[in-house]
């Protein structure tokens, strides 16, 4: 009916029996703000990821036909 099978029932039968009907609401609302917490991590590493990709300066291009400058001081003159 409400996509509830017999297992279904059993499982939560099992955790009422254990956990009692005092604690369920605590359970599922200590559930929830973990899996909203976890979303939120997420979304924030994808968030920090997309910035630093942002953030990166863009690389310029050197032409193939342009020499390596040599800098100043280096020991490998010509």
């Amino acid at each position: 009916m409400f996509g509830i099978s017999g297992e279904h029932l059993l499982i939560l039968s099992i955790v009422l029996l254990i956990f009692g009907p005092r604690r369920l609401p605590e359970l599922g609302n200590t559930l929830g703000k973990a899996i909203r917490n976890f979303k939120d991590a997420i979304a924030g590493v994808e968030e920090a990821n997309y910035r630093k990709i942002e953030d990166r300066p863009a690389q310029s291009a050197i032409p193939a036909t342009q020499p390596p400058q040599q800098i100043p001081g280096d020991a490998k003159q010509p």
